[in-house]
């Protein structure tokens, strides 16, 4: 699929979870898209577990 409309339906899908149920639908909504898009890069093998983790505690990367 192309980028932009896969970019085009989140942004379509976060504007009807803000109209329809308000600020926290719309935050609510945000969180999970993002805890399902690092499960799945996780499951295709794709994230880095040291890297991401050394990014949120703040160290650089060795490499």
């Amino acid at each position: 699929m192309n980028p932009t409309v896969v970019c085009a339906a989140f942004g379509a899908f976060l504007a009807f979870m803000a109209l329809e149920f308000g600020f926290w639908g719309f935050l609510l909504a945000a969180v999970f898209v993002a805890v399902g898009a690092l499960v799945g890069r996780a499951v295709g093998g794709k994230l880095d577990w040291r890297g991401a983790l050394d990014a949120l505690s703040g160290r650089r990367s060795s490499s």
